[in-house]
């Protein structure tokens, strides 16, 4: 059986923006599991996607607090399909970050990580996959906002799409 995810980081709502695009929104409808890896910025962000998407994993970032690190762990770990993930907000710089992941997370498929609100799609040596879907609300120094979807089944994770949602 395929689980079809969505990634998302870095929504910073209101902070940012009034609330996700309605594409969100949409991707959120459609996936089996979505992920947040943090800065939610919002208890009620936290509290609608709990509502709305079919099953939620997510974590707190630097820039949560309060009750948003009362109710969300610093590392959230999952296995979906059959593939090992754990969901961080933060790093660390991008230089060396293939090195220190894979020490940091021994025995993990997938690492999905934020903060940069720059997507990121590498490869360790040893195997693990770093994935950061960017920003759906914030793009920064990126040309559009973006969250990330891929299907995982049968221990294979597919190729993921990084998805535009916005200017």
């Amino acid at each position: 059986m395929t689980t079809r995810l969505l990634l998302l980081s870095d929504t910073h709502v209101p902070a940012r923006a009034r609330d996700l695009p309605d594409a969100v929104w949409r991707e959120v409808d459609a996936a089996d599991v979505v992920i947040h890896a943090g800065d939610w910025t919002s208890v009620g962000m936290l509290d609608r996607l709990e509502q709305r998407a079919a099953r939620l994993v997510g974590v707190f970032g630097n820039n949560d607090h309060g009750e948003l690190r009362e109710r969300l762990p610093e590392v959230a770990r999952v296995e979906l399909g059959g593939v090992r993930f754990a969901v961080v907000h933060e790093t660390g710089g991008k230089e060396g970050r293939e090195r220190r992941m894979d020490a940091a997370y021994p025995g993990v498929d997938v690492l999905v990580f934020g903060h940069s609100h720059i997507p990121w799609d590498t490869t360790t040596p040893n195997g693990l996959r770093l994935l950061n879907p960017g920003s759906p609300t914030d793009r920064r120094r990126q040309p559009h906002a973006t969250v990330m979807r891929l299907t995982v089944g049968d221990g294979v994770l597919g190729d993921p799409e990084l998805t535009v949602v916005g200017p």
